[in-house]
């Protein structure tokens, strides 16, 4: 009998598709996990309502002689119930061992036919539970497009890309239709399988895209690519060229996480940004309907930790409300209840609960009280340092609130800052100085020019850039047209719009250093916190974006502010 045949399809990779176990990826994923997580692993993969999907290998007939004699020599006979195969991992975990014995019963004996695309999926997520910090997730905002409203609105070749700023309008998302959208964005000579999943304790939806540069969804995706089967040369197939990226969705938020792509082989940085890019233009479309299309736009937000990201970016976290106004935005009913500004009884200010407690501690422990008060006495120096240490902490509490503490779990690795504010120059020497400082501005994007290729950094900086001067230039015309119709008693809007636009040459003129403030650390807005405490940085001359309340991990800086949306970052 002919075997089938594999013709190039554009579905979807199927859950059950097995791969070798021979395979040097499967090794590697199974030999990452320990064997606790092992273990517990296997008997999720025994629970019967997963069989359909993870089916070990069973003794056929326990009567025949023949089969009985085959599997004499076995080192790892196969089991006759599905009951057998659980008690025998039971056991292991019961008693202690070395994970290879367990990774060798599972590879050479219960599952030698192969894992499937399923099993391997959950392995990969039990690793990314047991270690969270091993992603790095990038955060992203569903913004709505505007609807044309005749055909004329949109430009000829060019798409109404619009974004509705006054929209509230979350997209409505169910798995099965976005996959069988998003699986249309995808190319036909690669193939995908999609697994979803949702974490113990996190509010969000995860999505793990495992990709094979393939055009078949059949063995043959997993099968050799290179007939060499010499004994020196190493047989590679698809799958150890294949790439796996994560799509968070956290619930009732308009923001999505997408983490970097991993590689089960060796890969260029060019193939992980491209296969980002490809996911991240196709969410938006796969999101889209019938007269309501979304796009996604980054919020500068990038990190390790997906429990800070939510605490930033979850649900009822699209505010920026964090360091000192998180009082405002509590999880919890009872926060709710007590700092709504909407309340009309009027809570009780944290920082008089330090008074409070203070004075119940010196009335508590009068000799304590009585000695230290002694000491203060005869040392004014030292009262004096412990009156600022005090005044530094109240100040810190006051910037931060209940944010950015070491033990919160909530860390962020790093915070990169580009400063653009002007160097404050007297006006007389600015009007002096105009013909050399275009001059100077001249030699320099002469000597930028030929420095060669611009980071990353500076190009996200540069691609907002071009995005403010084309609002403000909308901007511009839309004030030149409401001048046209303006009258005499207008006059003084005239002037100050005037003093306005000479205040931006000025800006544009002056001399702007090039300042790059780079923080590294497990927790970078704690360590801030800790130094404002100590009395190294003022917390009350502190701007805002050193205490985490805009919400953004890299940006610019003008005017004190991190540039967005009123100095959110949004």
């Amino acid at each position: 009998m002919a075997p089938p045949l594999s013709l190039p399809t554009a579905a979807r990779l199927p859950p059950s598709l097995r791969v070798d176990s021979s395979n040097v990826s499967v090794i590697k994923v199974l030999n990452r996990l320990s064997r606790p997580s092992l273990l517990s692993l296997v008997l999720d993969w025994l629970d019967p309502s997963n069989q359909s999907l993870c089916p070990p290998l069973f003794r056929e007939n326990v009567f025949d002689e023949e089969d009985e004699d085959g599997f004499r020599t076995d080192l790892y006979p196969p089991a006759s119930t599905l009951a057998e195969i659980k008690e025998l991992y039971v056991d292991m975990q019961s008693r202690k061992g070395s994970k290879r014995e367990v990774v060798d019963r599972i590879l050479e004996g219960d599952w030698r036919d192969g894992l499937t695309l399923y099993q391997l999926a959950m392995a990969d997520l039990q690793y990314l539970y047991d270690h969270p910090g091993t992603l790095k997730w990038a955060c992203y905002k569903i913004q709505k497009l505007k609807t044309p409203g005749h055909e004329d609105e949109v430009e000829d070749g060019h798409g109404y890309d619009k974004i509705d700023k006054l929209a509230m309008h979350v997209p409505r998302f169910h798995p099965s239709t976005f996959l069988q959208n998003l699986q249309a964005e995808v190319l036909p000579d690669v193939k995908a399988h999609y697994n979803f999943d949702r974490p113990k304790g996190l509010p969000l939806l995860l999505l793990r895209i495992f990709v094979l540069d393939s055009p078949y969804n059949t063995d043959l995706a997993v099968s050799a690519a290179s007939g060499s089967t010499s004994s020196g040369a190493r047989i590679v197939t698809s799958f150890d060229a294949s790439r796996t990226i994560y799509v968070a969705f956290p619930d009732a938020s308009p923001h999505i996480f997408v983490s970097k792509s991993q590689s089960a082989g060796p890969t260029t940085p060019s193939e992980t940004r491209s296969l980002r890019a490809l996911v991240v233009e196709g969410i938006p479309k796969a999101l889209s309907r019938p007269r309501e299309r979304y796009s996604l736009k980054t919020t500068n937000l990038q990190t390790k930790n997906l429990d800070a990201m939510l605490s930033l970016r979850g649900s009822g976290r699209s505010n920026a409300a964090g360091g000192g106004w998180s009082i405002y935005a509590g999880d919890k009913a009872a926060d709710a209840r007590t700092h709504s500004p909407l309340n009309t009884l009027l809570p009780t200010p944290p920082l008089s609960d330090d008074v409070i407690e203070e004075e119940e501690e010196q009335t508590t422990d009068s000799s304590s009280a009585k000695a230290n008060t002694l000491k203060r006495t005869l040392d004014p120096e030292a009262a004096e340092e412990e009156k600022r240490r005090k005044r530094a902490r109240l100040v810190a509490r006051a910037r931060f609130g209940d944010n950015a503490k070491i033990d919160d779990g909530k860390g962020i690795e790093r915070l990169d800052i580009l400063i653009e504010d002007p160097f404050p120059i007297p006006e007389s020497e600015l009007q002096g100085e105009t013909d050399d400082r275009d001059a100077e501005e001249t030699n320099s994007s002469r000597t930028r020019k030929s420095k060669g290729r611009r980071s990353s950094f500076d190009a996200s900086l540069l691609e907002e850039d071009e995005e403010d001067e084309i609002e403000d230039s909308e901007l511009q015309q839309q004030d030149h047209n409401r001048n046209a119709g303006e009258s005499g008693e207008n006059l003084p809007r005239t002037a100050e719009r005037r003093t306005r636009d000479g205040d931006r040459d000025r800006e544009k003129w002056a001399w702007r250093p090039n300042v790059r403030l780079s923080l590294h650390g497990p927790h970078v807005f704690a360590g801030i916190r800790q130094l404002v405490e100590a009395g190294f940085i003022d917390g009350e001359r502190m701007p805002g974006w050193m205490t985490g309340e805009d919400g953004v991990t890299r940006g610019a800086v003008r005017n004190g502010r991190i540039k967005g949306f009123k100095g959110s970052g949004l």
